[in-house]
């Protein structure tokens, strides 16, 4: 309670509502963090509706991953079941509702979970593949990491890098220009 007696509503950082480090936050800039919520509401929504074969706001929950990565996450297929196991419909087994999806896909949004590595990631990982230094590997020594990793890819996945990463000269992977590449993508 405020001293005038009113209740005082607090943010997530115990920070009363509208005050940021002491300061009042203006209405333009409320306005703003208002537009980027419903915008981000609206995204989810309408990648949701895609899958949403019978109209009804739901979808299978196969299609969970694939909706993720259209708003630009990439999460693991760990990820995946996670969020599986906090949105589906208990009543309706296989299916996630709209309504249990919108809120907990926001959160993870807005908390940047789920995002992709950034280049240096990248480089961070090519360059502990790259033992000898050589700024390239090769094509087979990567679908070897890719397959043995914690994750491993599908030979699908594979292939769909393969196309783009190596280059056909050489037959190698060029890791700092593949990053550029897909960076700029």
């Amino acid at each position: 309670m405020a001293a005038n007696g009113r209740r005082v509503s607090y943010g997530d950082k115990g920070n009363p509502r509208g005050v940021q480090n002491g300061k009042k936050r203006t209405r333009e800039a409320c306005k703003i963090e208002e537009s980027y919520n419903q915008d981000i509401e609206k995204r989810i929504t309408e990648a949701f509706e895609v899958f949403d074969h019978a109209g009804n706001k739901t979808v299978d929950v196969r299609e969970i991953g694939t909706i993720l990565r259209s708003l630009g996450c990439v999460p693991s297929e760990a990820e995946i079941q996670e969020l599986i196991v906090n949105v589906e419909d208990q009543e309706n087994a296989g299916s996630v509702h709209l309504d249990r999806f919108l809120p907990y896909v926001k959160g993870i949004i807005n908390e940047y979970k789920l995002q992709p590595a950034t280049a240096e990631d990248l480089l961070k990982a090519f360059h502990t593949l790259d033992q000898e230094g050589l700024g390239y590997i090769t094509k087979e020594y990567m679908t070897k990491a890719l397959m043995e990793g914690r994750e491993p890819f599908t030979q699908e996945e594979i292939d769909e890098m393969m196309d783009v990463a190596v280059d056909p000269r050489t037959g190698t992977i060029n890791y700092e220009m593949y990053i550029n590449q897909i960076m700029i993508d």
